[in-house]
């Protein structure tokens, strides 16, 4: 299952949050709730802070619902929405919006984002389009160990995202993305997640 995820700055490899995932499954419904603390600073002052709390119900493998809230370097933005027949209802900062079909959102936990086409953003509350290249056979290294991966590329308006699974069971073990100033986003679990296959771990480092 997914859960606490350290986020870096790969230019210093300083830390600069902590995005946190927890999904519960009830039989009938996942739910998802992912919170995420950034702080980036420059000579001790802290020149940017990015805040999300986001609460998302899914079944069916299609969005249901879902409540999010993100304040970044103090622009609030909301997206609110509940699936209603065949259709998703959606409340943004920005205006009310209608989806139709089965909505997913950037929820790279589930490596059914591979298959999709668009993508909603649960910061700005649009829907994205995004393509997904597979790239071949990686490794990943976390907590001293090397472990077996597949690696994607997953193309979107605001740069290419690369994301890599664990070659058992698709398990998510990290990615790597833009952000603002330059800088990339890389996002590693604090632990070697649930559900990995000893016989994937190929190396124990020192």
């Amino acid at each position: 299952m997914p859960g606490e995820y350290s986020v870096i700055t790969k230019g210093n490899d300083k830390p600069i949050g902590v995005h946190t995932f927890a999904v519960e499954d009830t039989g009938e419904q996942l739910r998802l709730e992912t919170a995420a603390s950034f702080d980036v600073k420059f000579l001790f002052i802290k020149a940017f802070s990015y805040r999300h709390q986001n609460t998302e119900v899914w079944r069916d493998g299609c969005l249901s619902s879902i409540d999010a809230v993100t304040d970044s370097n103090g622009k609030e933005q909301t997206v609110r929405g509940r699936r209603d027949g065949g259709d998703f209802e959606l409340a943004r900062t920005d205006g009310p919006k209608t989806l139709p079909g089965c909505v997913q959102t950037f929820a790279y936990w589930n490596p059914a984002v591979l298959e999709s086409e668009q993508l909603l953003n649960s910061q700005t509350g649009d829907y994205e389009p995004v393509t997904v290249t597979y790239d071949g056979p990686d490794q990943v290294s976390l907590t001293g160990k090397t472990i077996e991966a597949v690696r994607y590329t997953l193309g979107t308006r605001g740069g290419d995202i690369t994301l890599w699974y664990s070659r058992d069971n698709l398990t998510w073990l990290g990615l790597e993305a833009p952000a603002k100033g330059g800088r990339t986003l890389t996002y590693r679990p604090v632990s070697v997640p649930a559900g990995i296959d000893d016989g994937r771990v190929v190396a124990q480092n020192d």
